[in-house]
């Protein structure tokens, strides 16, 4: 948890986040979530707490904190994407919870924040398509699960095949990649699938899930990136994006580096890049 806090502050002591471009948000509202998940699983966060089985799966102890801090994230990315359809870029300094499936949470995530916000701005009419591009190291099966037959949400995510979760969803578009895959190879794949996640599918938005857990060290994430090759992949995608005229939102996702501060520096790299 540590690292979110030290990503705003590297960001504000490098000059790239000022206050007016701040907006806090407040708690998502349980209608909002349930545009997404299901009435039981509200229920139990709401109320006495999950099970003992679904703490497991989850892997941080539930409190009516975690589902405050949860709220706040989901409302965080809802807020990051109006941003970015008037501003053509935003992000969130959190959210990318990934592994949060409609009816239970996983792998650290609680809520699924890119869901609640995709399902938001459609029922509004802001947004007709989205095109989710995650690219953390572990595949976003909670968000696969959601969007699974749905034209109107393309799902891409390029992960580790032999990585976390061990049972893979559907995504519109999987790439797993070897544990061990460097740089050369992680970015011809990248470079090989960005054109085809727009071939006949123009998005009113993407969301762009950039896990650093992609870098060499990571705690669970297996590959080998070093800080110029996550450097590049940021370039590619936002310069894809920005070339191809698509608003598009950053969040966080994974990154498990050796310190908080180190992580918090590779998060960092994303919204040098945005800026610039």
């Amino acid at each position: 948890m540590a690292k979110y806090p030290l990503v705003r502050e590297r960001l504000r002591a490098a000059g790239l986040l000022r206050d007016g471009d701040e907006i806090v948000p407040d708690e998502a509202a349980r209608d909002d979530l349930a545009r997404v998940h299901t009435a039981d699983y509200l229920d139990r966060l709401y109320g006495d707490g999950l099970t003992a089985a679904e703490v497991r799966a989850l892997g941080v102890p539930w409190t009516p904190r975690l589902l405050r801090r949860s709220r706040l994230a989901v409302q965080g990315t809802l807020l990051a994407a109006r941003a970015a359809l008037t501003e053509g870029v935003a992000g969130n300094l959190a959210g990318g919870t990934h592994h949060a499936f409609a009816d239970h949470g996983e792998g650290f995530c609680v809520l699924n924040d890119v869901a609640v916000a995709i399902r938001r701005l459609q029922a509004e009419g802001e947004v007709r398509r989205a095109l989710i591009v995650d690219l953390d190291v572990h595949q976003g099966n909670g968000t696969a699960a959601i969007f699974e037959g749905d034209d109107t949400v393309r799902t891409f995510s390029m992960h580790g095949e032999r990585n976390y979760p061990a049972r893979k969803m559907r995504s519109t578009i999987d790439v797993g990649l070897p544990d061990g895959t460097d740089d050369e190879a992680y970015l011809a794949a990248l470079d090989a699938h960005l054109p085809q996640l727009t071939a006949g599918f123009t998005p009113d938005l993407v969301f762009y899930l950039a896990g650093v857990d992609v870098v060499a060290g990571d705690r669970y994430g297996r590959f080998a990136l070093t800080d110029a090759g996550l450097r590049a992949r940021e370039r590619r995608v936002l310069g894809w994006a920005r070339g191809a005229g698509l608003p598009l939102v950053i969040t966080l996702a994974g990154g498990y580096a050796a310190t908080a501060e180190r992580t918090a520096a590779l998060h960092a790299v994303v919204f040098e890049e945005a800026a610039r």
